[in-house]
């Protein structure tokens, strides 16, 4: 489990592709104070497990379904990562809750400056958007961020210069691609409520107004 709180920008070492799955090396400072082989690491938002530690860098293996899910086919050598150990049993709680699973990408399609913040807007599917709402957490690219405004089909998370500056925010531009990773309680929540991964609002409407019914509210 981790926090959404970004220890570091680490970097792409290198890339090495298989048939349908990658093995990644990537290089940091911070998070090697005590790394080591089987622990878990948030990339960019996706947790994967160190196979090799030294010299500061790991490798990770990439499977076939963290590749469809992120944003990891656009990764390149240099390119730079957000970089989050596994939050320790007496560590401090300063985010929410994230798992590492990323429910998908989005795109950036809109930043604001106002002041001191940048208005970052993000297009995403509706499987994600289901999920999305009003001042509830969503993870971008393995960052803790606060929704403060939403649409069907996409939302606005607004940033400090400190987070743009310590995680790989501060180089997004529009049309960068990111990983996302709703709430977990949210996705838990809509699973026991029987409206599981449906995309259809007609479908997850209806559920929702015969467990209404069917507890004597309607």
């Amino acid at each position: 489990m981790f926090t959404g709180i970004v220890e570091e920008i680490g970097r792409i070492v290198s890339i090495k592709k298989g048939a349908q799955s990658l093995v990644l090396t990537i290089s940091g400072n911070i998070i090697f104070d005590d790394l080591k082989i089987g622990d878990s690491v948030s990339v960019n938002g996706v947790c994967l497990t160190a196979t090799t530690v030294g010299n500061k860098q790991f490798t990770a293996d990439v499977m076939p379904e963290s590749i469809k899910m992120t944003t990891f086919t656009h990764l390149k050598a240099n390119d730079p990562v957000n970089l989050e150990r596994a939050m320790p049993a007496d560590g401090r709680f300063g985010g929410h809750i994230v798992a590492g699973h990323v429910d998908g990408t989005g795109r950036i399609t809109h930043i604001e400056r106002r002041d001191n913040a940048v208005i970052f807007t993000i297009h995403a599917d509706r499987s994600i958007m289901d999920y999305v709402i009003y001042k509830g957490s969503i993870a971008i690219n393995g960052i803790s961020l606060t929704i403060m405004d939403c649409t069907e089909s996409t939302f606005s998370v607004s940033i400090i210069p400190h987070t743009l500056k310590e995680t790989v925010l501060g180089d997004a531009v529009i049309g960068t691609e990111v990983n996302l990773e709703t709430d977990i309680a949210g996705r838990y929540i809509r699973h026991f409520m029987g409206l599981g991964n449906t995309t259809d609002r007609s479908t997850s409407t209806k559920s929702i107004e015969s467990l209404l019914v069917d507890n004597g509210f309607m």
